[in-house]
């Protein structure tokens, strides 16, 4: 051969690197590989693998580091903290089973949620699904709320149309349902038996793929599972929510205007912290829980506005982030109605 004569592979310019071994076995066939560079390339997407792999894993970890770090920065509900890394050690201990070649229990993961408005269940469902995902189990970990309406039709074969799109949307993450009794009071001819039904077949039909959670008040709940036996067998983990104590209403309290760059007061928190324990077993708070604290709040900023702007200025910062009883005051200004 002539020092002129060229090779008979050249890089294709266009794509100058093989992207799977398959392909490289084909670049060997063809002529464009030389077999003596063919296994250099093998060693090079072997190890591309491994690193991506690597990366998977690292960036999973963070997601269920995140996730937990979440959880544990929430005041109380420390039944509700104890229930979900219980959920990730079993799910964690499963893949390691099935890695080792043992049986493993893939059963639902599907969850009633029982507890008064404001204690947290949205906020929780949301931690469980990036969790889930970063554990594997979801592909997307997003949240799908849901309430009767957006499952329940107005004619014979809508109520199975809007259901089988909002399990769609939810597919690869969790689909929350908040007051899911709603779905069982219009009797045996309401169409909300139609979407009880879709759901139940979307629990067996698509584990793995999607978690279902129901949400509501204790009694309702316990009520509405009963009206459908399927519901019962296909949801094993019931997750309670109490009711926050008057010093983590506080504690909330603190927590949600630190993050509004404002402060309570001395004397605000004290007589707050005395209002609630005076009014612990009414309903009105509890009916409301951290909401009736953020309705609490924001009003209080919208009076600490009025009072600051009847003094003209100039204010200091401890004056415009400062919050005083007088701001807060549940009684003063129709936040709170006692029955």
């Amino acid at each position: 051969m002539s020092s002129t004569s060229h090779p008979a592979w050249s890089p294709d310019p266009g794509l100058l690197q093989p992207a799977s071994s398959k392909e490289v076995l084909q670049w060997v066939e063809s002529g464009r590989l030389p077999p003596v560079e063919a296994l250099g390339h093998l060693r090079r997407l072997k190890s591309e693998a491994a690193l991506t792999k690597a990366t998977t894993r690292s960036t999973a970890g963070d997601l269920v580091a995140s996730a937990l770090a979440e959880l544990d920065d929430l005041i109380g509900l420390q039944p509700v903290k104890a229930l979900v890394r219980e959920l990730k050690a079993f799910v964690d201990i499963q893949a390691r089973r099935q890695e080792a070649g043992l049986k493993s229990d893939q059963h639902a993961l599907h969850m009633v949620f029982t507890g008064s408005p404001g204690t947290g269940k949205t906020t929780v469902a949301r931690i469980v699904a990036r969790l889930l995902q970063g554990l594997g189990v979801l592909a997307r970990g997003h949240l799908v709320e849901a309430e009767r309406a957006d499952l329940v039709g107005e004619y014979i074969g809508h109520t199975a149309q809007k259901t089988r799109e909002l399990i769609r949307r939810a597919l690869g993450g969790v689909l929350f349902i908040d007051e899911a009794y709603s779905l069982a009071r219009g009797g045996e001819k309401d169409f909300g038996r139609e979407a009880i039904d879709g759901l139940v077949k979307a629990m067996e039909d698509l584990r793995g793929q999607l978690v279902i959670i129901l949400a509501g008040y204790p009694v309702e709940m316990q009520w509405f599972l009963a009206t459908n036996p399927g519901l019962r067998s296909r949801i094993a983990l019931h997750v309670h929510f109490p009711d926050y104590t008057p010093q983590e209403l506080v504690a909330i309290a603190r927590h949600m205007v630190r993050e509004r760059e404002y402060a309570l007061s001395r004397e605000a928190e004290l007589e707050l912290a005395r209002f609630l324990e005076q009014q612990r077993d009414r309903l009105p708070i509890h009916s409301g829980n951290a909401r009736w604290v953020r309705n609490l709040l924001e009003r209080a900023i919208r009076r600490q506005a009025v009072r600051l702007s009847q003094h003209g200025g100039p204010f200091s910062r401890e004056a415009l982030m400062t919050l005083t009883w007088n701001d807060l005051d549940p009684q003063g200004g129709g936040l709170w109605r006692p029955s």
